[in-house]
């Protein structure tokens, strides 16, 4: 069932031949790249009377968030005629990027992720903290995990050199997402843009919004419903784990809880718990990383989905969505994506394109850095 596109030759790169645009490759260092939304512990029980009242929780943060939302005038060639190039530019940063180190498609992808959760895509998670605003950076879910903003930068420039003040920078982020998913064997999609900058970050919804390691799968379903996304884009989009990685601090209590209860005990299981207990001690290594996909860590293809049903998923959410027994729905897409990995690749596909129509409707500006708002 697994499709796998080889990232160690051509294959993957030469889908698009880089045409630099006057700059060079310039490789980076590699980084630690933790994709993943961090997900929640198990809540294996729920009385109906919870259940109702979390269901009227959703109804009523799903209707808050869809009139909040104004109609997407996003559209595919709003580059067109002021910067026909951008999405080249954006194109060949990216291809330096992930050939000098794969795990760099998982740091982008990631970061638009958590812009788009936050006030909806609008750059909002790239500003760095200033005396008169206070950015979204030191946020619980982003202050030791969340990264690229260096790779940002290099492409922010590129775009400015090209045509300034036209490309902003949560468009960039969209793009530049799109591509780090594809170049690491992944599906392509056309990317609507016209997205603005915002003018201001939230920390507190960055706090309040991004889906964490302590909440229930009831409550997750609950935060993608109250961005307009329901509980089929919620599985398809973690399946952005394939590539992800994850901090020990977020899969410690998993690795030392019920990992063998849902793995079976089955021997191979055995071998792989030890491996990242190796990595991730009761005591210390916080910051320590394992590929939430050990199968294939480096390919973004429906592994992951597989390592859920053996009961192997590293994150508790992400057991959760195959083992809850309030999981039925997400328990079947979990299956129907590892079964079908075009379903899968369709399903991720137009899943990131309505969570990047998720627009803030306060509008906003076409950044000149991406980490400050214009002066």
């Amino acid at each position: 069932m697994l499709v796998h596109l080889p990232l160690d030759s051509d294959h993957v790169f030469t889908q698009l031949a880089i045409t630099s645009h006057k700059s060079p490759c310039m490789l980076v260092p590699p980084q630690q790249s933790l994709i993943h939304i961090t997900l929640p512990k198990k809540r294996r029980m729920a009385s109906s009377k919870s259940m109702l009242l979390l269901m009227c929780f959703v109804f009523g943060s799903l209707m808050q968030s869809m009139k909040a939302q104004d109609p997407s005038k996003l559209t595919l060639d709003y580059y067109a005629k002021t910067c026909p190039h951008a999405q080249q530019i954006v194109r060949t940063e990216m291809e330096c990027f992930v050939r000098a180190e794969p795990r760099n498609a998982a740091i982008m992808l990631r970061l638009h992720f958590h812009d788009c959760f936050v006030q909806g895509c609008d750059g909002s998670v790239l500003l760095d903290d200033t005396a008169t605003l206070t950015g979204e950076k030191q946020a619980e879910q982003n202050i030791n995990s969340l990264k690229g903003f260096d790779l940002v930068d290099k492409i922010k420039e590129k775009l400015e050199a090209e045509c300034p003040g036209v490309v902003t920078c949560a468009d960039l982020l969209a793009i530049a997402a799109r591509d780090a998913v594809e170049l690491v064997g992944g599906p392509y999609w056309d990317v609507p843009v016209g997205r603005l900058d915002s003018k201001k970050a939230s920390l507190e919804l960055a706090n309040s919004d991004i889906p964490t390691a302590q909440q229930g799968l009831l409550t997750l379903i609950s935060k993608f419903w109250a961005k307009g996304l329901s509980a089929t884009d919620m599985v398809a989009l973690v399946g952005s784990h394939t590539i992800g990685f994850a901090r020990c601090a977020n899969y410690r209590d998993r690795i030392y809880g019920d990992f063998e209860q849902t793995s079976k005990y089955n021997p191979s299981s055995e071998t792989y718990l030890s491996k990242v207990k190796e990595t991730c001690p009761l005591d210390g290594g916080d910051d320590n990383i394992s590929a939430m996909d050990y199968a294939t860590p480096a390919a973004f293809d429906n592994a992951f989905y597989e390592q859920l049903i053996k009961g192997e998923g590293l994150l508790n959410s992400d057991q959760e969505m195959w083992s809850s027994v309030v999981g039925s729905q997400t328990a079947d897409l979990v299956n129907k994506y590892w079964a079908d990995p075009g379903l899968f690749f369709k399903q991720f596909s137009d899943s990131m394109v309505k969570m990047g129509n998720i627009t803030n409707p306060e509008g906003g500006e076409v950044r000149k850095n991406c980490r400050f708002v214009n002066t």
